[in-house]
Order: C-alpha cells, then structure tokens, then sequence
C-alpha cells in the first residue's frame, strides 16, 4: 500500500515536468540548415553533393557561373540532374566580378547574360539534341542570388526586381540571423560563427576557412587538423541553435576542394549526423522560406 501511495506520488511529481517537456517538445520548430556551393562546376564535386545529399536526405542550392557551362568537361546533365533531385539553381552571375560599385545598367547586363548563356547551355556544349523540355522556361525561373566575392551595392536590389529575384543570400551576419525582407526580396547572410583557439569569429565559409587556417596556400598535410577545426566549429554552432532558438544555420561552399578537401569532409560529417534527426531539416533556399515565413507569422502572433 505504501508502496503504492509512493508510485503514485512520484508520478503526479513528474508528471508536470513531463507534460512541459511534451509541450515544448511538439511546440518547437524544425532546425533548418542550409548549404549552398558557389561556382558549381566540377563535374566530380557534382556527383559527391548529390550523393551526399541523397545519403542524407538533404537538399543543397547550387549558385552556378554560367560561363562553366562553355566548359565542355562541365556538362549541362550535372545541374539538370540536381534540379531532377530536388536540388536548387540559383545565379552566381556569369564573370564571376567584384560588382559593388556596379551601377543598376550592370547589374541589368550581367543577369541579361546569364539567363541568354543559360538558355543556351545545351548548345553551347554541343548536345541542343539532349536539351530537355521546359529547359528555357526553368532558366526563366532562377530566382535566387549570391554576389561574388559577397560584394553588393545599393544599385544590385533594383536590378533583381527587375529580374524577379526573390532571395538575395549576399549578406554576412554577426551570427545565425533570420532573414530581412527589403523591396519583396529575401536577404539571407551567412553567418559569423567561433572557431579555432579563441573561438574567433568567421564566416562560415570554405573560403574563409582555407585563408585562416593555412593564408589560402594548399597545405594537404594538415588536411585532417583543419577538417577537425571546421567539423568542430560547424557543430557547435549547430548545437547553439538547435537547443537554442532554432534559427536556420547557412553554411557556404565552393566547388573546390581547398587544403585536401578538410571543409568538404567537415560540411559531410555534420550533415550525416543531424540531417536524418525528426526536428532538423537539411534545406535549399527556396524551400526554406515558406517555412520561415510560417515561423515569421507565429512569432508576429505570438
């Protein structure tokens, strides 16, 4: 009987705490990451992020130069096949330069050129035969943006209205940051994040990285020191975030892989541990924002 009364005791003591942790547990949102890849040309590299990502069960947004399209080892069937997988293509431009003192009239140029060069892809690279249906009005449907170099002006926002852009992820932000929607686009940046001794801020780049941990000069036999460095710092900004506010995590890549390939390893190895887990969604851009204009509304609510 005494026994009993005990249980019963117990029970009604846990059963608040239970209760709290349920609430919380069904109130709070997905995690959202983001990964993205800048250039987006190797046709190798290709392959690897969409086998990755598959493995996973991610989706990745692709920002591609389009003069790699002019490259006959870099074939059309690669980015086709992504965006067959549910894979994102966004606009890296064509010259790949430094527009932050560009006026609007460039801006218009640059975007004119990479969608004409786009459209024509398929010949450029000597296979108009293979060219699949509905490939122009796809090409007309690219609606995100990263600037080379991370570089914009005033001038850039006006130009991408008049090209129907609607995400921008140009920005860097102090740390994982919602994003800010000025004149109908989206702004997404990349984020500041700790990393190495002294958890230095960075942003959470490859690039970046690479010029931290070895002056952007190749050193392969450190690889497995900075991978660590990079996985380390990459988790625990994760971490941060999921027991925290849950705000998306952006990381960014290049199609190259710098210092043996450390940050491609890195970016795996988070994305094989958390992609799978219920609350966590691995995320392109463009599917990403629907759910964060849900999450907008319940906080303007809330």
């Amino acid at each position: 009987m005494l026994r009993s009364l005990a249980l019963i005791t117990l029970s009604l003591a846990c059963a608040p705490q239970a209760h709290a942790q349920a609430v919380e547990g069904t109130a709070k949102p997905k995690q959202l990451v983001l990964v993205s890849f800048d250039g987006a040309g190797d046709n190798a590299l290709w392959a690897r992020s969409r086998a990755t990502a598959k493995e996973v069960g991610a989706h990745f947004t692709y920002f591609l130069a389009c003069t790699l399209v002019m490259d006959r080892k870099t074939s059309a069937k690669s980015y086709q096949g992504a965006r067959q997988e549910g894979h994102e293509i966004a606009n890296h431009t064509c010259g790949h330069f430094d527009g932050g003192n560009w006026t609007a009239n460039q801006w218009d140029a640059e975007f004119t050129t990479f969608t004409s060069t786009l459209e024509n892809a398929w010949a450029a690279i000597g296979k108009k035969d293979e060219e699949p249906q509905g490939w122009h009005d796809f090409v007309r449907g690219i609606n995100g943006f990263r600037a080379p170099y991370l570089s914009q002006g005033d001038a850039l926002t006006a130009a991408q209205k008049k090209h129907g852009f609607v995400f921008d992820a140009t920005s860097i932000t102090k740390g994982p940051a919602w994003p800010v929607r000025k004149d109908g686009i989206e702004h997404f940046g990349l984020p500041l994040i700790p990393e190495g001794p002294g958890d230095r801020p960075i942003i959470a780049m490859d690039y970046n990285l690479f010029v931290r941990h070895s002056m952007a000069i190749e050193t392969p036999a450190k690889s497995a020191e900075f991978e660590e460095r990079a996985y380390r710092a990459f988790r625990a900004a994760f971490d941060k975030q999921y027991e925290g506010e849950r705000i998306p995590l952006q990381l960014g890549f290049h199609f190259v892989k710098m210092n043996g390939g450390a940050y491609w390893n890195a970016y795996e190895r988070l994305l094989r541990e958390v992609c799978k887990k219920d609350d966590v969604a691995c995320v392109s851009y463009e599917e990403a924002m629907p759910m964060i204009e849900a999450r907008r509304k319940e906080r303007s609510q809330g």
